[in-house]
C-alpha cells in the first residue's frame, strides 16, 4: 500500500462554472452563482435560492440524445465531469495509440468509482399524476401504471447510471464501485479509488462525484429542518443562518506514479491521504467539540504520514450552518492550535453540492496551490468569535506548503478528510 498516486486529470462543473478553472476564478474574483431557482415556480416556496446551473443544455454536457432517456439531470453533470477529467489526463489517444493487447490491458486496469446522491425525491415525481386521478383506488392505479409512467422510470433512476455509462463509453473494464453516503460521497470515491492504486488492483481510475438536489421536496425538507440560510451562506461568520443547496459535478484522474511516468502524463498533484469516520450519535447531531473532524484529520494525517505542521492550507466544510462552523472550527483548533494555515470554504460560491461537494472541493483545493493562492470568503463580514483562531479572510492568502486539507461532513455524524500536495512543476 505504498504506491505513489498521482492525479493526472481533473473536470468540474457547477452554478459558477463549466470548468475548475472558470469555477475557481470565479471564486477567487468573489462572485457568487446563487441565484433565484429557475427550474419550477419557487415564488411560494419557502427558500427560493440557489447554486443552479443556469440554462442548461443537456447536449452540450452529453452528445448521445438516447442517453438523454436513460439518465437523470444529476448523472449528465457527472458523465461531463468525468468526459472532461478523461480529455484532461488524455487517457483516450494514449490507449487509442497502443497495440490491440496493449489496449485490452490499459481497459482492465482501469477503474471507475463514483459518489452520488443515491435516490432523489424526484425520482417519484412521474407517479404523482396518476396518484391523482386514481384518488386511492390502488386498482386503477395498477391497471394504468404501465400505460401512464414512462417505461424507461426503472433504467433512469438507477444509482449507478454514471458509473456503468462511464464503463460502457470508455470501455473501461477495472475495479469500480458506487458509493452513497451523503456528502462524504465524492471524498469516498477519490480515496477509494487511490486505494485500489495502493493495493495494485489497478493501474489509474476516474474518480466522480455528482449531485442535482434542487427539487421541490429536498429544498421544502430541509427548510423544516431549519438548515437553509434566508439570503447566502456565511460559513463561520456570527450573522450565518445556514446553507444554500447547488448542483454540479466533480471528477479527478488517479494514475500510480510508474503509470503516469511510463505514458508521459502531466501530473497536476498527489493524492496523499484520507479517512473518513462517524461520530455515531444520531441523523442530526453534531458534536460541538468536533470529535469526528479530529479523528478523520488524524487518521488523514498518518496516511499520508506527514504531520500538521505540514499542511499549507484548508478548504473548510463550510456549510454556514451554525452549529457545524463552530465544531469544525473546533476541530481544527484542537489539530493546528492557535495558528491554523489559510483556511476557506467554497460553498457560499455556488451552493452545497452535497455528494459533488467534497471532490469539487478537492478539485478547486489543488488549483489554489497550483495559482499559489487561496481564495478568500467574499460572504464573511464578521467573524463569530466561536471561529476566531481560524485563518479565514474575505480576500486571498498565500498557502504555507503545497499541501491542501479538504475537509468534509455529511448527515449521521460522517466527517471525510483528505490530503494532497500540487505537482512540483
Amino acid at each position: 500500500m505504498s504506491k505513489k498516486v498521482m492525479i493526472t486529470g481533473e473536470g468540474a462543473i457547477c452554478a459558477a462554472g463549466k470548468d475548475p478553472d472558470e469555477i475557481w476564478k470565479a471564486a477567487r474574483a468573489g462572485r457568487s452563482a446563487i441565484d433565484a431557482i429557475q427550474q419550477w415556480d419557487s415564488s411560494n416556496w419557502p427558500s427560493r435560492l440557489a447554486g443552479e446551473i443556469a440554462d442548461l443544455n443537456p447536449r452540450a454536457l452529453v452528445e448521445d440524445r438516447k442517453l438523454h432517456k436513460l439518465v437523470r439531470r444529476t448523472d449528465l453533470l457527472g458523465l461531463y465531469a468525468a468526459s472532461k477529467a478523461i480529455e484532461d489526463a488524455g487517457l483516450i489517444p494514449h490507449r487509442d495509440a497502443l497495440d490491440p493487447a496493449q489496449a485490452d490491458l490499459f481497459n482492465d486496469r482501469t477503474g471507475v468509482y463514483v459518489g452520488g446522491g443515491g435516490g432523489a425525491y424526484q425520482d417519484q415525481y412521474d407517479y404523482f399524476p396518476l396518484l391523482t386521478a386514481a384518488r386511492g383506488d390502488l386498482g386503477i392505479f395498477g391497471r394504468q401504471l404501465a400505460t401512464t409512467v414512462n417505461p424507461m422510470w426503472l433504467l433512469r433512476t438507477l444509482p449507478n447510471n454514471v458509473l456503468c455509462h462511464i464503463g460502457i463509453r470508455y470501455a473501461f473494464k477495472g475495479p469500480n464501485a458506487c458509493i452513497t453516503n451523503h456528502t462524504a460521497s465524492g471524498m469516498l470515491a477519490v480515496a477509494e479509488a487511490a486505494a485500489a492504486l495502493r493495493a495494485g488492483e489497478a493501474d489509474r481510475a476516474v474518480a466522480v462525484g455528482h449531485d442535482s438536489p434542487i427539487e421541490p421536496e429536498t429544498i421544502l425538507y430541509f427548510h423544516a429542518l431549519g438548515l437553509l440560510a434566508a439570503d447566502t451562506i456565511r460559513p463561520f461568520d456570527s450573522a450565518r443562518s445556514g446553507t444554500l443547496l447547488g448542483e454540479g459535478a466533480a471528477a479527478l484522474v488517479l494514475e500510480t506514479a510508474a503509470a503516469a511516468r511510463a505514458r508521459g502524463a502531466k501530473v497536476r498533484g498527489e493524492f496523499l491521504g484520507s479517512a473518513c469516520v462517524a461520530e455515531g450519535e444520531g441523523l442530526l447531531s453534531i458534536r460541538t467539540d468536533g470529535d469526528g473532524l479530529v479523528r478523520a484529520i488524524v487518521l488523514a494525517l498518518e496516511d499520508a504520514e506527514i504531520g500538521p505542521a505540514d499542511v499549507g492550507m484548508i478548504v473548510a466544510h463550510g456549510n454556514g450552518t451554525p452549529p457545524s462552523d463552530a465544531s469544525e472550527a473546533s476541530a481544527i483548533r484542537h489539530i493546528f492550535g492557535t495558528k491554523p494555515p489559510p483556511t476557506t470554504a467554497f460553498k457560499w460560491a455556488f451552493g452545497h453540492l452535497l455528494a459533488a461537494s467534497g471532490i469539487l472541493d478537492t478539485v478547486l483545493a489543488l488549483d489554489s496551490l497550483r495559482h499559489g493562492d487561496v481564495p478568500g470568503i467574499a460572504t464573511l463580514r464578521e467573524l463569530d468569535p466561536a471561529c476566531a483562531t481560524l485563518a479565514v479572510s474575505t480576500t486571498a492568502q498565500p498557502p504555507r506548503s503545497g499541501v491542501a486539507l479538504v475537509l468534509g461532513r455529511g448527515f449521521a455524524g460522517t466527517n471525510a478528510a483528505l490530503l494532497l500536495r500540487a505537482s512540483a512543476d
